[in-house]
């Protein structure tokens, strides 16, 4: 009994310790994605990129496409990472490796994945940018905007994932449930909840393509990461009208619920009509 729980609490706080690597990485990439891009624009800090050289100069520039080639590097070891522990015969030889700990291992891997792309990411401010808002006074007020749709993009972000068991997008609920005996939460889900999991682990697509995309200025190294994790978003999922059925049917139910009115004014209304 000593050996189990001290299994239990070493796994308890393997979760933990990975859910604060994770939500700390997560909060990086917010400032990585967002606000750093943004805040530049609002407080004037040194350009992005140079106008004032065509395209054609700055592609024969080597300091422009060794920084190029070193982002797109880093995408593609993100890339590479993130799809190759998804694979089945990969997935299923760490889950014989580490068990209940094989979300929190993948998760761990994504994260460190990023602070490594985060870290080592290259500006190209040797190009122009693709577009740049610099005159008064979308110069002042483009940036807030952008600013006000990112706040609310990255809102809905943390809301889906909530919704979307988010306990169990990290393996935290996987060890609770180990803990207690009660198995795996992923396989008391309804096989058609399942089978939605399996084809759409990024339940983030169009808020996440906004906060790539919508920016006052976007440099060359800018589109590279906004093109590589749309394209990469694009391709991860396999959504069928099986699928698309069953998300129907969930927000039918949902939304049924909330036009039900209150106990109370039901009672009254009854009531009334007495």
């Amino acid at each position: 009994m000593a050996s189990v729980t001290g299994r239990n609490l070493a796994i308890c706080i393997i979760a933990l310790i990975n859910f604060v690597f994770v939500f700390g990485t997560g909060a990086e990439f917010v400032r990585f994605i967002s606000f750093r891009a943004i805040y530049h624009n609002i407080t004037g800090g040194p350009p992005l990129c140079r106008d004032s050289v065509s395209w054609s100069e700055a592609l024969r520039d080597s300091s422009v496409l060794r920084a190029a080639a070193v982002d797109l590097g880093l995408l593609a070891l993100f890339a590479a990472q993130h799809s190759l522990l998804a694979w089945d015969p990969v997935k299923r030889a760490c889950l014989s490796v580490l068990g209940v700990l094989n979300r929190t291992a993948y998760c761990a891997a994504t994260a460190l994945a990023l602070q490594v792309l985060m870290r080592c990411w290259q500006p190209v401010t040797g190009a122009p940018c693709l577009w740049s808002v610099s005159t008064a006074p979308w110069s002042a007020w483009f940036p807030l905007l952008c600013f006000t749709l990112h706040f609310l993009c990255w809102a809905v972000i943390c809301s889906i994932l909530l919704i979307f068991d988010y306990p169990e997008l990290l393996g935290i609920k996987q060890v609770y449930y180990e803990c207690l005996g009660l198995g795996d939460p992923l396989s008391l889900k309804s096989p058609r909840a399942q089978r939605l999991f399996s084809h759409l682990r990024h339940p983030v697509c169009v808020e996440l393509c906004v906060v790539l995309w919508l920016l006052p200025s976007l440099p060359l190294d800018r589109l590279l990461l906004a093109a590589g994790l749309t394209a990469y978003l694009a391709l991860a999922h396999s959504l069928d009208t099986q699928d698309c059925d069953y998300l129907s049917v969930q927000l039918a139910s949902k939304l049924h619920l909330f036009s039900l009115p209150p106990e109370g004014s039901v009672e009254a209304n009854s009531h009334k009509q007495d």
